[in-house]
């Protein structure tokens, strides 16, 4: 189960206290977004750099499939802290000072998977792949962080990456895979998309949506004493989900990507016609609101602010994002960021469009 995690460095204090960092991922989500991307894996080394090889779901995804997407390699590295679970064994466990609960940072190394292993072994289980010789589990010399010069040589020998990253140190990760120039399919919270890092590069057309839809309920295995937490301060149903009597932490999490997948071929079809009564100008911008996705006219050339879902039916080719009400891509009169107004109230958050062969 990928987390987003503690980060071990004292300058990152803000970011370890980060309760949205202690979400696992489901196997099921993983499995249910993974399954599109089969023929960019192909021949790829996959790398997962957030991702504890004994706990992660993204690593057990990838190791049971590792012959079915006839993969190269499989990486996956565990910074410095991971939790171990009670009885939990491991490889360094001889390292680790008496009593103390958290796993020393390595990487693990996939070459081969068999296709019929033995009776009664999970081929996802570390201990089990390791009895192969071209399987190695290696401790690292530095901390596991992502950006540690350790993990970024790694990064670079990699083809695809793919995890679950912190999601404090989000734009700080997108950042690096793209200056690395990396393939990825990565989770991210809903709100990243107006973060100036993130829209930059979904306005350029570098990054875009996975193919799970946005309002798809993503839920998470947390540790137990977060999940207590939940309990006592946060509200059932909005930050978490009791699932047969588990505990499951509750994200406005998406999928983020920049591997073509075939919804952004796919035009939105448009059957609103307008009309200035349905469709109002903003107070403050010579644009119309259109208030869900659903409703964007097949007639109008100008300028429409539209709900952040519209990301889900995003075609290139059928529209030209122009900027949001959320402080990035600002217009040359300053426009952009200033919010979104009717009647002198301020909408939700917005993006700009125009429909481009009108």
């Amino acid at each position: 189960m990928a987390k987003r995690r503690h980060r071990p460095n004292d300058s990152l204090h803000s970011a370890k206290s980060a309760k949205n960092d202690e979400f696992y991922t489901q196997l099921s989500d993983i499995e249910n977004e993974l399954r599109h991307y089969r023929n960019h894996f192909r021949g790829q080394v996959v790398f997962c750099n957030c991702d504890d090889p004994y706990k992660s779901n993204f690593f057990k995804y990838f190791a049971l499939n590792f012959n079915f997407l006839d993969l190269k390699k499989l990486i996956a590295t565990c910074y410095a802290g991971s939790p171990v679970a009670s009885g939990e064994l491991s490889l360094f466990d001889n390292e680790r000072p008496k009593g103390k609960t958290v796993r020393s940072p390595h990487k693990i190394e996939i070459s081969e998977v068999l296709e019929n292993p033995a009776s009664g072994s999970n081929p996802a289980d570390v201990n089990y792949l390791l009895i192969n010789e071209k399987n190695v589990l290696t401790r690292l010399k530095e901390d596991g962080d992502f950006r540690s010069p350790e993990c970024i040589a790694l990064m670079k020998q990699s083809d695809v990456v793919v995890t679950n990253p912190p999601f404090s140190l989000f734009r700080e990760y997108v950042v690096q895979l793209d200056s690395l120039g990396r393939k990825f399919v990565i989770i991210g919270n809903k709100n990243a998309i107006t973060y100036k890092e993130i829209f930059k590069r979904i306005k350029e057309n570098s990054l875009w949506m996975g193919m799970t839809p946005m309002g798809t309920d993503m839920l998470f295995d947390v540790p137990e004493n977060f999940a207590k937490e939940l309990i006592k301060h946060k509200q059932e149903g909005s930050a978490y989900k009791i699932v047969d009597g588990v505990v499951k932490g509750r994200s406005q999490a998406v999928w983020f990507t920049n591997l073509d997948i075939p919804k952004r071929h796919e035009d939105l079809i448009l059957h609103k016609k307008y009309t200035p009564e349905e469709y109002p100008k903003y107070d403050n911008y010579d644009a119309i609101e259109v208030s869900s996705v659903a409703k964007i006219p097949m007639d109008y050339d100008g300028v429409m602010g539209v709900p952040i879902s519209f990301l889900d039916k995003y075609n290139p080719k059928q529209f030209e994002i122009l900027g949001s009400n959320r402080g990035v891509d600002q217009d040359p009169n300053g426009v952009y960021g200033n919010g979104s107004y009717l009647n002198g109230k301020e909408t939700f958050k917005r993006l700009f469009i125009r429909r481009i062969n009108i």
